[in-house]
């Protein structure tokens, strides 16, 4: 089977990151800002940034109302920190005007493990990822507050969750692309080739 073309959002944040960790777990990896470059990918990151920003530069670059087409569609797409704010059907505190594509019954709460200078990493289980628990860098991040009937937890910290997983939609608040650590990119690259197989 040829392998899966996988975008990553790079419309502000750590795109580059992404790019080699999804080219490491064995996906053509590309970067991605207008409509025409998304109808291209199989499946699609949205990384870490501000989401505030992403989402104004997305209706920017015409990019917003495709990316809503491509997830309700069933896209694979996987959010960290940022993206996974973009990706949540409700954000508890949002910024004036600040928008986001939905698409995985969740609220989250922005910021919500502290500021920039609050940074730090942890040990966390993620199921689906066999071996040792993945490393989480959480910078500024966000945690879900809760989750619907059809979004399923993966991962926990300090009693917060900060994996999902809702069908095709993934979403850590840690950035798995800043360890060198490429298991959860290859948990979605699968994610994304089972999507393109027939009766799978």
């Amino acid at each position: 089977m040829s392998t899966p073309v996988i975008g990553v959002l790079a419309l502000q944040g750590d795109v580059r990151e992404h790019l080699i960790a999804l080219a490491a777990a064995d996906a053509v990896a590309r970067a991605v800002r207008r409509p025409e470059e998304l109808a291209e990918v199989d499946g699609l990151v949205i990384p870490g940034g501000e989401s505030t920003t992403i989402s104004k530069l997305a209706h920017l670059f015409g990019m917003m109302e495709p990316l809503r087409a491509r997830v309700r569609e069933g896209m694979p797409v996987y959010g960290t920190c940022a993206g996974m704010i973009m990706l949540a059907d409700k954000i508890l505190d949002p910024r004036s005007g600040q928008e986001t594509i939905g698409g995985m019954d969740m609220i989250v709460r922005r910021n919500a493990f502290g500021r920039q200078n609050e940074s730090f990493e942890a040990a966390v289980d993620v199921a689906g990822v066999e071996g040792d628990p993945v490393e989480g860098v959480f910078i500024r991040a966000p945690w879900v507050e809760s989750v619907g009937a059809q979004a399923e937890v993966l991962a926990t910290h300090e009693g917060h969750i900060v994996a999902v997983r809702q069908g095709n939609a993934l979403a850590t608040s840690f950035h798995p692309e800043l360890t060198g650590d490429h298991r959860v990119h290859g948990l979605f690259v699968d994610m994304v080739r089972a999507n393109r197989t027939p009766g799978s």
